[in-house]
Order: C-alpha cells, then sequence, then structure tokens
C-alpha cells in the first residue's frame, strides 16, 4: 500500500477502507456497514478508483473498471433499446434506461416491497468514462474495452437532454448543472479514447447548454429554473472540466459556495433547505472544494478544508458521509435514523474525496 502523503494515517486509513469495500467482482459498495447503501453506484466508484490509482493501487482500479465494462455489457441490449428508443422519439419509463447502480455482481438491483428508489441517471456513466480516461493515462484501450467505451458515449450523446434524477437522487426539475458537467467530462474522455472528434463536439454543445441556461448573477445554478446553490456545482472545472478552474463564472460559483453553503468550521451542505439526515455538512463536498482551491492555488484555504475533514474522523479513522452537529433541519434527524439507521459510515466516498484532494495538495 501507497500513502498520497507519508505519514498521514487518515490517507492509510482511507485506502484501506476503499480496499476493504471493494468486493472481489471490482465492485466497491457504497458503504459497508449501511444496508441502504449496499450497492456499487458509478458515481461512488469512480471517484474511489481515481483515489485509488493516486494512492498507487492501481490493481484495485483496473478490477473497478473491468467490473464496469462487464456489467455495461451483461446489460448492452438494454443500453441498445434505450438509445434506439429515444433516437426514435419514444417517452420512455425510467426502467428503459440502465440503472445509475448496480449490485456488487453487476446485475439491476430488486427493490424491495414498498421502497420506489429513483434510479435513472446518466452521470455515472459519464464520470466513469472520465476516470476511465485517468486511469489510462493516455493509452488507448483494448478493442473490447473501446467498444464499451463507445456504448457508454453514444448513451450519454443520445440521452443528455432528457429530463433524470441528480446525483443526490433527487428530480427537481430534472435538468442538473452537475449532471451535464459530468456528460462533458465522459464525453471529453470518450473522444480522447477513442480518437472520435464527434463526441468532443457533442461536450461543447453540452458545455455552450451549461453557459447559455445555467448561469446566474454571474454564476452556475442548480439547474435552467433553479438558480439555488448546489455542492455538486464544485465539480464543473475540478474535475469536470465545463471551464477552466480559473474562469470567472467558476470563481464566482466556488466563492458562493464557501460564502453561502459553509457550515461551522467551513464544511459544505449539499444545497440550503436538504432535510436528508438533517442536512448535515458533508465530507465529500468539503474535500470537494479542497481540491479546486488546491488546483487553483489557494493551499491555505484548501488545508483549511481538509482539516475540517479530518476532525470529523472516528477513533478509527472512518469518514461518515455528513455531520449532524450543525444541521439544517434537526427534527429530521431521528426520522432518518428510524428508518435506515445512523449516518452511513465509513461512505467510501468520502474516504476517495480526501485522498484526491489531499494528492492534489501534495503536488
Amino acid at each position: 500500500m501507497t500513502a498520497v502523503v507519508p505519514g498521514d494515517r487518515l490517507a492509510d486509513r482511507s485506502v484501506r477502507v476503499l480496499r476493504d469495500g471493494q468486493a472481489r467482482s471490482g465492485a466497491y459498495v457504497a458503504s459497508p456497514n449501511f444496508d441502504t447503501y449496499r450497492y456499487a453506484w458509478l458515481r461512488d466508484g469512480a471517484f474511489c478508483a481515481h483515489a485509488m490509482d493516486l494512492a498507487g493501487e492501481r490493481a484495485s482500479s483496473a478490477a473497478f473498471h473491468r467490473w464496469v465494462a462487464g456489467s455495461v455489457e451483461a446489460h448492452r441490449g438494454l443500453i441498445e433499446a434505450a438509445i434506439a428508443g429515444v433516437e426514435a422519439g419514444k417517452r420512455l419509463p425510467p426502467e428503459a434506461f440502465p440503472p445509475a447502480r448496480y449490485t456488487l455482481d453487476g446485475a439491476l438491483e430488486e427493490p424491495e416491497a414498498g421502497e420506489e428508489w429513483p434510479n435513472f441517471q446518466v452521470d455515472g456513466y459519464g464520470m466513469w468514462l472520465w476516470a476511465l480516461a485517468e486511469h489510462l493515462g493516455g493509452a488507448a484501450p483494448e478493442p473490447e474495452l473501446a467498444r464499451t467505451v463507445g456504448l457508454v458515449a453514444r448513451y450519454l450523446a443520445t440521452t443528455w437532454r432528457l429530463r433524470c434524477y441528480s446525483c443526490w437522487e433527487e428530480l427537481d426539475g430534472g435538468e442538473h448543472a452537475s449532471t451535464l458537467g459530468a456528460v462533458v467530462a465522459g464525453l471529453a474522455a470518450a473522444s480522447t479514447l477513442l480518437g472520435d472528434g464527434a463526441y468532443a463536439e457533442t461536450a461543447d454543445v453540452v458545455r455552450a447548454s451549461l453557459t447559455a441556461r445555467f448561469v446566474v448573477d454571474g454564476r452556475f445554478g442548480r439547474g435552467p429554473a433553479d438558480p439555488r446553490l448546489d455542492g455538486s456545482l464544485l465539480w464543473l472545472a475540478v474535475p469536470f472540466g465545463v471551464l477552466p478552474a480559473e474562469h470567472p463564472l467558476i470563481g464566482q460559483t466556488v466563492a458562493a459556495a464557501r460564502r453561502d453553503l459553509a457550515g461551522p468550521g467551513g464544511g459544505i451542505y449539499r444545497y440550503l433547505g436538504d432535510t436528508y439526515y438533517g442536512g448535515g455538512q458533508w465530507l465529500l463536498l468539503t474535500s470537494s472544494l479542497a481540491w479546486h482551491l488546491a488546483r487553483v492555488g489557494d493551499r491555505e484555504g484548501a488545508a483549511a478544508a481538509q482539516d475540517w475533514v479530518r476532525a470529523q474522523a472516528l477513533a478509527n479513522g472512518d469518514l461518515p458521509e455528513q455531520t449532524t452537529g450543525h444541521s439544517q433541519d434537526p427534527a429530521m434527524i431521528e426520522p432518518w435514523i428510524e428508518r435506515w439507521g445512523p449516518v452511513a459510515t465509513p461512505l467510501l466516498w468520502s474516504h476517495a474525496m480526501y485522498l484526491i484532494a489531499e494528492h492534489e495538495l501534495a503536488r
């Protein structure tokens, strides 16, 4: 095991949590101790794989990418049918599309009776292509993998205009800046991986839609009809590359997030009005802020954000999904605990983002 930062015990623990949370199939479970998160999300896993690459654990990352490719190919018929249906102008039900999450064996989940959980999100597929390109580091994929990349890229290019659920599994208006940012990143990655400029051109179209329709008061909003800030907007430049990290629109968005979404101590809320487990401060978003700040040279701000994350670790080094000490709606903490149990801990995505931000700081 190679720590991202020598002597950083939390980095060592984070690598161990990611390794222990990886199934034999290669999938990363979202949280091993939180039954509701017993699945593998392409979204979470993409960041986990990238973190393991940065930590020198390339075999772990490679296993995840093989798992994703195998899962996609196992459902190629579903994906091809979805592409054909959309191209034909049909209104398809959510179950006609590939899922945001799979079982650890790469199968479609079987929803529990009475438990509806939206699963039509396109962002994870873009995030996977981005992480795969980072993993390969400029190398061309093998022909079999290239075929899978082509399928996923076609899926993104076909479905990005559709109303879907956000990275937070919420519909709202059905259009989300972070989702389109992930599509831009995925299509740009596919263009590089396949040497196909058409995907880069489509990425430019999506980028243009973002900058034309999602900007309010000089910054990005959650959706074209939703000007609210959202912590996921921190990803638009780093790592999605919608615009350069130094671009004024990105700078204003990050500045607004630091001003309006930061809670006591500097932890970042998902959005104002969040009630999930009371709407606390999320560790993975705070490390996302650190990642961005370190990239633009604000080492002091990045270090402060990471210090806050470290302070939330349990005695054994496990990182939770969010904290409840300064929740926006404390009355909503207990109802969620009664429904699903305590806050997910450890959350692999929290550990992954901590590792990624530490690596950026170490550079």
